[in-house]
């Protein structure tokens, strides 16, 4: 009879009025109509508020990886750890799937510095698994993590074999909430010098690959940059569609970092037209995210 009551009081409780709160439930009626699970943080690094949906639920980083191991090669580079213009080179058995960087340079090779850009910009598989295993491979880049505070984000394969993650897979995975904050950290807080953080940044704007994502949501005059992934397993149809990165107004709105993350099965016919709507669909909701928090003091210091 106790539970009766109180499963009976509970659905007397009126839905959340505030901003954020009708943010939220916006951001469920998105993955309801999506048809699959949806997490998403959105985070002001200024004010530290944030708002999302399933934001603690783990899903894998697929290509997304790549934006903080080129943040990591800039960061050592910084520290006079590593020398981001040392030329390397590779072999044929290092082109992994979408490699057309590498594909190219593979007579001459390239430096540290270009194989970073590569994986982000052209999320060329070969280059990020040059990199990683330049910089000591998975457990150095959760090693990275570890160091900004995530306690949370874990890298433990290389391309392709890390896309691998079904539901119940914690390797190679992060969650919205700690991922949105790590970006905080790279893009707007210190862990990268000044010139360092904006040469990323630029990358991430320069990258197309998320512009029919998260980024075709934002209202026209918006800056922002990203990184996407996108896998599959195929035998079960489960596809999980990334995309983080950041968004700034041209009028003062934000800063955002946003961390989305789709998970859906789907037909192959269905893959990727229907995980592209769904982000770009809370992209939409970035610029009322936004607004509420302009001109809130900045208290402290800015990660």
């Amino acid at each position: 009879m106790g539970g009766a009551l109180a499963l009976g009081a509970s659905g007397c409780i009126p839905p959340d009025q505030s901003p954020l709160g009708r943010l939220a439930a916006e951001l469920r009626i998105i993955e309801a109509a999506g048809d699959g699970t949806l997490g998403v943080e959105l985070f002001n690094p200024v004010s530290g508020v944030a708002v999302g949906l399933n934001q603690q639920q783990r899903f894998g980083h697929a290509s997304s990886f790549k934006l903080s191991l080129a943040a990591l090669l800039l960061q050592r580079h910084a520290a006079g750890a590593i020398d981001a213009d040392r030329r390397v080179t590779w072999g044929k058995a290092d082109l992994v799937g979408h490699s057309p960087f590498t594909l190219e340079r593979l007579p001459r090779g390239a430096s540290l510095r270009e194989l970073a850009r590569a994986a982000q910009v052209t999320s060329d598989n070969g280059a990020a698994n040059i990199l990683l295993r330049a910089l000591g491979g998975p457990a150095a880049l959760t090693a990275f993590w570890r160091s900004l505070g995530d306690s949370v984000s874990r890298l433990d394969r290389y391309e392709p074999e890390l896309n691998l993650v079904p539901a119940s897979e914690f390797r190679d995975t992060t969650t919205p909430a700690a991922m949105a904050c790590t970006l905080a950290r790279i893009v707007y807080g210190e862990v990268l010098p000044e010139a360092e953080r904006a040469e990323l940044k630029g990358w991430m704007v320069e990258t197309q690959t998320g512009m029919r994502r998260v980024r075709a949501g934002l209202p026209k005059g918006w800056v922002a940059g990203d990184k996407t992934g996108t896998s599959g397993l195929i035998a079960g149809r489960e596809y999980c569609y990334v995309d983080i990165g950041f968004a700034e107004g041209p009028k003062g709105e934000g800063p955002i970092t946003f961390a989305c993350y789709f998970r859906a099965r789907q037909s192959t016919d269905e893959m990727l037209p229907r995980g592209e709507q769904v982000l770009a669909r809370v992209g939409r909701i970035i610029k009322e995210f936004a607004e509420p928090e302009r001109g809130l003091p900045l208290v402290g210091k800015l990660y």
